[in-house]
């Protein structure tokens, strides 16, 4: 893999980071497409959606191709795995989450025949839906296109 374009790390790093903070690694975003956003909700589907369609509304994937879609979907749902510690479920178990998301894609290999990768990566907080119990929470999914 190359140094230049680790999509999973920049979407942590984009995730977790204030814009003043993100500063220093505008170059490596400028290798990528990539878009930030905000998610808060006691519904999972609620949470994908939310990633969907800023997805597609930011231009990382094309809304007519349902390979696209897909990839994002796993990353989504992999990266929902360690917000949630494996147990993908929130209002149904009483608890609710309020996430910064970000979604990068690229190419992470040398090799062209590679092809392109999405990642997604969550921050934010998770618990009991009373406010101030909840603690810090993140995930990442990385797929390939």
């Amino acid at each position: 893999m190359s140094q230049k374009t680790q999509i999973g790390k920049l979407a942590l790093l984009a995730a977790t980071l204030s814009p003043d903070e993100l500063e220093p690694f505008s170059e490596k975003l400028e290798e990528v497409k990539y878009c930030i956003g905000k998610a808060g909700s006691m519904d999972t589907q609620k949470i994908i959606a939310a990633v969907e369609t800023a997805a597609k509304r930011n231009g990382l994937i094309a809304q007519d191709v349902y390979r696209e879609t897909h990839a994002l979907y796993h990353a989504i749902l992999e990266s929902l795995e360690g917000v949630m510690r494996g147990q993908l479920g929130v209002g149904n178990m009483m608890r609710t989450v309020g996430l910064r998301f970000s979604i990068v894609r690229g190419t992470p290999y040398d090799q062209k025949e590679e092809g392109e990768w999405i990642a997604v990566a969550f921050y934010g907080t998770i618990g009991a839906p009373v406010k101030g119990l909840e603690h810090e929470t993140c995930g990442l999914g990385v797929n390939h296109i």
